[in-house]
């Protein structure tokens, strides 16, 4: 009746949903689609511009030479012309990355060998800007340290815009090496974050890295920045994240750390995840990620959480090869035009690799089907069996029973361990449509960080706190033992207060 009433509603909707669906759905396999390849590498370099600028702009500072002596400053073979000569590389595949951004939006012809080779020489540069600020961060260090009095503000420039406002506060704790600044970036890139100044912050960690390469906050820097990333939650964030987490397990692999980080690689997966009849490519990643949590880890206080997820996700691909199957069902059975092998091979790989499957009963029911199409009675017969068995309330069994009479094979009684397993409840017309009209699929993701909240509230006592608190670092003692990023609630009256001189 409500569709009889209501027909060119629901009609108009469908039409709406059908422009939206298919342009989320085309992805690029494996790295997205090239919108979010190109809003990964503006990112990028804009990080190493304004990395390569403030270093740059602090040599300038520090070596005041006369007019005759300015020609030198731009040779290559100088500290100054190299960070130059990377910025101005920087910025001029910024501009290609940009122009090639513009034809697609334009929806002009471009060559996909154009972003492949784009993307190659973002990664270079990114290893020789790492390199070139490491080596020259001794001739911009300050033996005097200010660490414990009163910064003061600098005039506000336009030149890091970025920091909505922005001030030479930041271009000199960028620029500079002082002893103790590790320390100071660290907390002003935490606060950063923590304010959603996810550039300002992710700037600041990435100059920790890049400038103290022996500071004890070093590998928390990584993991924060990767942190910032997941925080951040775009699409283009949430590939820059999963590559971030798993670069730092590359590197410590066995933190006390490291299993959350496996886990935030899973969940990154995870958050771009689409229904079941798209791309695949984020769930077979989120599954291989939680299967190593679970081979690599395997006594974890993640465990159930990585089980859970691993069903979930495991659904999501298991409708993936159910949809396929079915089509290929249809095909033969209903129409007899063929694809029968196509079926009954979706359907036992199902069976194979995904045992846990919701819809397990649907796969074994048509499954004997096809079997039963191509006179293979036992076979048939077998999978019959195994849903009347396993599945004594799925709607499916007395269909089950009914073909196994015909056969003539006898009737299993019903499993009683499994007679508490119930169908999956059916969706409503409303949630089915919202979830088509936005590619939703439920998942258990946890939003927060390894160190830091989604949310953050001072009276949270946080994991990076603790590591602020402990000079760098954090004792597998002090880890929550539970998936939490929270120590805490209550936070110490010292915490995150910088330090005042002495009167």
């Amino acid at each position: 009746m409500f569709l009889q009433k209501n027909k060119w509603i629901v009609l108009s909707l469908f039409l709406l949903l059908s422009f939206v669906v298919p342009s989320s759905a085309q992805k690029n396999d494996g790295q997205g689609s090239v919108t979010q390849r190109l809003e990964v590498m503006r990112q990028k370099l804009d990080t190493m511009r304004r990395s390569l600028s403030s270093a740059s702009s602090t040599l300038k500072t520090d070596n005041k030479e006369d007019k005759s002596k300015k020609e030198d400053k731009s040779k290559l073979e100088t500290p100054l012309g190299r960070l130059t000569s990377l910025e101005k590389e920087a910025s001029g595949l910024l501009s290609e990355v940009n122009t090639l951004r513009g034809k697609i939006d334009r929806a002009e012809k471009y060559e996909a060998s154009d972003v492949d080779q784009i993307e190659t020489t973002v990664g270079e540069l990114q290893i020789r800007s790492d390199n070139a600020l490491t080596e020259t961060a001794s001739l911009r260090a300050n033996p005097v340290s200010p660490e414990g009095t009163v910064r003061e503000k600098k005039k506000k420039k336009k030149f890091l815009g970025i920091f909505g406002g922005g001030s030479d506060e930041y271009e000199e704790l960028i620029g500079s090496v002082t002893p103790g600044r590790d320390k100071e970036l660290f907390i002003v890139a935490t606060r950063e974050v923590r304010k959603n100044n996810y550039d300002v912050g992710r700037l600041l960690f990435q100059t920790i890295i890049t400038t103290y390469p022996d500071s004890p906050y070093l590998p928390m820097a990584k993991l924060a920045a990767a942190d910032s990333f997941y925080l951040e939650g775009t699409t283009s964030a949430l590939i820059q994240a999963a590559a971030s987490y798993q670069d730092w397990l590359t590197f410590f692999p066995t933190h006390p750390l490291a299993d959350r980080v496996l886990l935030k690689v899973a969940e990154s997966e995870m958050r771009q995840i689409g229904l079941p009849d798209r791309d695949s490519t984020r769930a077979r990643r989120a599954e291989q990620r939680l299967r190593a949590l679970l081979q690599q880890y395997p006594n974890t206080i993640l465990l159930k959480e990585a089980q859970d997820r691993l069903v979930q996700v495991q659904d999501n691909l298991g409708l993936h090869n159910l949809y396929i199957a079915n089509y290929y069902y249809k095909l033969s059975v209903a129409q007899q035009k063929g694809g029968l092998k196509g079926a009954q091979s979706r359907y036992r790989e199902i069976l194979d690799k995904f045992p846990n499957f919701t819809f397990l009963d649907e796969a074994l029911f048509k499954l004997a089907v096809t079997y039963q199409v191509e006179e293979e009675t036992d076979q048939a017969a077998r999978y019959f069996q195994q849903l009347v068995r396993d599945y004594p309330n799925s709607d499916y069994v007395e269909k089950s029973k009914e073909q196994l009479r015909l056969i003539g094979a006898s009737i299993p009684e019903a499993n009683p361990a499994r007679m508490k397993v119930l169908p999956p409840e059916k969706k409503s017309f409303i949630a089915n449509f919202k979830d088509e009209l936005f590619g939703l699929y439920p998942l258990t993701i946890d939003k927060d960080g390894v160190l830091m909240t989604d949310d953050f509230d001072k009276t949270k006592f946080e994991l990076i706190d603790q590591i602020i608190e402990n000079q760098g670092d954090i004792n597998a003692s002090q880890i929550p033992k539970s998936l939490t990023t929270i120590i805490s609630q209550q936070k110490p009256a010292t915490q995150m207060q910088p330090k005042q001189p002495q009167k």
